[in-house]
């Protein structure tokens, strides 16, 4: 997946996990670690501690605070069944189907990628209680669910004053380009016919069908609101 086609809150809590990667229980083999103690069950088996962990920090915490795979699963089944996905994406939960979970990382062929709790570097240990945080690449076959804690839609990381002005200016193009029309209340009528007869409106160009464009319900700024008030004060002899 490209990067930049990833939620932001995505991307934060993936790079929390990696951040991780290489720590480990201490002392080896006793189940403690910052994240146990973080949820308040240090020195039990922590897989599930080290998702829930990595989501609170990047400020996503997880809709169910459980330590247990199963748990967490069962919850999303009946509560939000539409988060567990068939196909993976960045920043899914992995639960796999050996009492294990993950952060997945990425997918190909068959196979998928994870930062894990409490596993091993590699197969020759413990895959459900190896010690350690690790970047795994594992079977799709191993694979119960995927969990997608967000909705998938884009969210901008970047905005600075800069872009939001040009999103702004954009918008307004935009807006004031279907103004153009001199769509206008039946209303305003004389109004209009007066500002346009003693030329107090000059219009701006043309719409596009040749006609002189006033752009009726467009909005005045102060510039304008000022040679407003000059044009009528010269027509009445005040200027």
């Amino acid at each position: 997946m490209d990067k930049n086609k990833v939620p932001a809150s995505t991307r934060d809590v993936l790079e929390i996990a990696r951040g991780e990667l290489g720590q480990t229980e201490q002392p080896a083999g006793s189940n403690r670690t910052k994240y146990g103690a973080w949820y308040g069950l240090d020195g039990n088996p922590w897989c599930m501690m080290f998702v829930q962990w990595c989501f609170a920090q990047a400020g996503q915490a997880l809709p169910y605070k459980t330590a247990s795979c199963s748990a967490l699963l069962n919850w999303y089944r009946k509560n939000q069944p539409e988060r567990i996905v068939t196909e993976p994406q960045p920043c899914d939960i992995i639960i796999y189907n050996f009492g294990h979970t993950g952060i997945a990382a990425g997918a190909s062929g068959n196979t998928v990628t994870a930062i894990e709790g409490n596993t091993s570097p590699s197969s020759a240990g413990s895959q459900d209680n190896g010690g350690g945080v690790y970047r795994r690449i594992r079977s799709r076959a191993l694979v119960t669910a995927y969990i997608r804690p967000f909705d998938g839609r884009e969210q901008e990381d970047d905005m600075d004053q800069e872009k939001f002005n040009q999103m702004f200016k954009t918008a307004m193009e935009a807006y004031r380009k279907g103004l153009q029309d001199n769509d206008s209340g039946e209303w305003s009528k004389e109004a209009r016919e007066f500002a346009i007869s003693s030329g107090l409106f000059a219009g701006s160009g043309s719409t596009p069908d040749g006609q002189p464009n006033y752009m009726w319900e467009d909005l005045l700024t102060r510039e304008q609101v000022a040679q407003l008030f000059y044009r009528f004060a010269q027509r009445n002899g005040l200027a």
